[in-house]
């Protein structure tokens, strides 16, 4: 079973610096594939309210027999419930609908700028991690006029900005933001969605050098930067190549030339935080 470095927030909190995405990992075979996964060696599990697979998540922790200390389980607050009453409301529905006692982080999983509504969904998150209901608490998709926004309001930093973060769009100003905050960064798709990173011939060759897979190479490069990659697998083989990348280096140069990658669009989807709106 791998062992993972932890990285450290600046409410204490510490994450595995790799986790696993559950998009798409619902029902039976989410479950089994969660429990596999825990079974390989992780502990960060990242789900959302959206993703409507809270309750395999749940079931997943009670199978797999890990001591629930250990497990450090993530889920997000939808859009569409923003305002203050209803934030909490969810928050406690995300936990019924997990059969947990508490989520060790929560996060407002899109900033809706539009709506104007996400100062309130911070303050309920606040209240409800002096509840007990979350350990601790953070965001995805923000902005640092976001993110400034909330800290002004309420005196509390964000433990975690969850963001889109692959080679072609390495989102450097918003990493620089986060170091100054101690705010950790998640990596949503951080090998791309998608066949076109991995034949990357920069990356490609990188891989035979070090004798490693491309993805493999992607993910320890999230890793050298200081973010916690959240890679999403359900088959055992490809959760296992994902954990395996510490115990090998990236030289400069090869930090260097993956820098090479970046576009001037580099957004898969073209989600822009400014702009996009999630309910």
């Amino acid at each position: 079973m791998a062992i993972i470095p932890d990285v450290r927030a600046n409410d204490g909190t510490t994450l595995p610096h790799v986790g696993l995405g559950t998009y798409k990992l619902n029902g039976s075979a989410g479950v089994a594939a969660m429990v596999d996964a825990m079974h390989r060696g992780y502990r960060l599990i990242d789900s959302a309210f959206n993703y409507e697979n809270e309750g395999a998540v749940g079931e997943a922790v009670r199978r797999a027999g890990v001591p629930r200390s250990e497990l450090r389980i993530t889920s997000k607050l939808p859009g569409r419930h923003h305002r203050y009453d209803s934030a909490l409301r969810t928050i406690e529905e995300s936990l019924y609908r997990a059969n947990l006692e508490y989520f060790d982080l929560y996060l407002i999983h899109w900033p809706n700028p539009n709506q104007g509504v996400y100062i309130e969904a911070w303050q309920a998150m606040v209240e409800a991690r002096k509840r007990g209901l979350v350990r601790s608490i953070g965001v995805s998709n923000f902005l640092p006029e976001h993110l400034d926004r909330i800290i002004a309001d309420s005196g509390v930093t964000p433990s975690v900005n969850q963001v889109e973060l692959h080679p072609y769009f390495p989102q450097m100003a918003q990493r620089v933001y986060h170091d100054t905050h101690r705010i950790i960064t998640e990596s949503w798709s951080p090998i791309g969605r998608g066949q076109d990173l991995l034949a990357e011939p920069v990356l490609t060759g990188i891989a035979t050098r070090v004798g490693r897979s491309v993805a493999q190479v992607v993910l320890r490069w999230h890793v050298q930067l200081g973010a916690v990659p959240l890679p999403k697998a359900a088959n055992g083989e490809r959760q296992s190549q994902n954990l395996a990348v510490f115990d090998f280096e990236l030289s400069a140069d090869d930090m260097a030339n993956i820098a090479t990658l970046e576009r001037t669009n580099g957004r898969i989807l073209g989600l822009d935080p400014l702009t996009h709106e999630e309910f």
